[in-house]
């Protein structure tokens, strides 16, 4: 026999004991509810300002200008601003604000090959502020 084996039999065997049940889930809950209502509150940071639009239009903006003008490697560039030329146009905008999402769309397959034409949601608010999102469906 080895002295281990030795150690292992001179050990007495481990007892389970079972903690109670009432008061150790109740604490588990209480601190997950409070948890949740920490993430239900928005931090003061950010402030949510709603803002009254007047005005909000749905366009089909053709883009296939940007195709036959000039560098085949500046069209994506061409297309953003005749974008932003056909909103200034109808919407007579003091500011006009393109969300990430449109820029990206147009940037999708690259410089060289933006989309023909876009589908957009241009909203108006009291400031004479535009905000051009991409229309859904």
């Amino acid at each position: 026999m080895t002295p281990d084996e030795k150690v292992a039999e001179d050990e007495p065997e481990l007892e389970v004991v079972e903690a109670e049940e009432d008061e150790e889930p109740e604490e588990l809950e209480e601190e997950v509810e409070a948890e949740k209502a920490e993430e239900v509150k928005a931090p003061p940071d950010e402030e949510v300002v709603e803002e009254e639009i007047i005005d909000e239009r749905i366009y089909t903006v053709p883009l296939r200008k940007a195709y036959w003008t000039g560098s085949r490697r500046k069209r994506a560039n061409r297309a953003v601003r005749i974008l932003k030329e056909f909103v200034e146009r109808h919407m007579k905008p003091e500011e006009l604000v393109v969300q990430p999402e449109v820029n990206e769309r147009i940037w999708d397959r690259g410089i060289e090959k933006p989309p023909r034409r876009i589908r957009i949601r241009a909203t108006k608010n009291d400031e004479n502020l535009v905000r051009v999102y991409l229309a859904e469906g």
